[in-house]
């Protein structure tokens, strides 16, 4: 009868501890973020003064952000090449600001010196004819969303352009004053100047 009374005693702690349904973990979804390059167009290669030995311009760059989230251009190093030859370089830091899924357009100035051009990309400029590009260089791109880390691009486009008098405004502008000359912003904002 003891050892009865001991299984039964035991049988009833057994019972009484019974083990709780066990615990799923919870799973979040994140959704997959696909990140697009920006993509960089020349609109338009104006002369903006004309001295008998250089020329200043001023070229009118287009940059379309196709991403859901905004992007900061954060730091740009380029080259401009017309017809085969090497217009302008240089770099910048905190460029642009691009909104999601829009794009900004933004003024690069550069001179040209003519002693060391070549007498065709001369005329072609003289007489205002279509100049063949090449635009390419390396971007930081910051997108502006949370755990997707800033990353480097690098961008080459080529196409033709013509050389105008001087740039034309078709849209509302926001102007910022810097040393190399006047920014504008279409549909943009300026982080800081160059």
């Amino acid at each position: 009868m003891r050892k009865f009374l001991f299984f039964l005693v035991i049988l009833y702690l057994l019972t009484g501890c019974k083990s709780q349904k066990p615990v799923e973990p919870e799973f979040f979804e994140f959704e997959i973020i696909k990140v697009i390059n920006p993509e960089f167009d020349i609109i338009s290669i104006a002369v903006i003064q004309a001295d008998l030995i250089n020329t200043q311009f001023e070229a009118l760059i287009k940059i379309d952000n196709p991403n859901r989230f905004a992007v900061n251009l954060s730091s740009l190093g380029y080259e401009l090449y017309g017809n085969g030859r090497l217009w302008a370089d240089g770099k910048g830091k905190d460029v642009l600001h691009v909104p999601a899924q829009s794009s900004c357009q933004t003024e690069f100035r550069f001179s040209m010196n003519f002693i060391n051009m070549s007498r065709s990309l001369l005329d072609d400029i003289i007489a205002k004819r279509q100049i063949r590009y090449r635009f390419s260089g390396n971007v930081e791109v910051e997108p502006v969303i949370p755990h997707i880390e800033p990353f480097n691009m690098n961008f080459e486009r080529y196409g033709l352009s013509g050389v105008k008098e001087k740039a034309t405004e078709k849209m509302q502008t926001n102007s910022v004053k810097t040393d190399v000359g006047v920014k504008r912003s279409y549909n943009a904002q300026y982080i800081n100047s160059w």
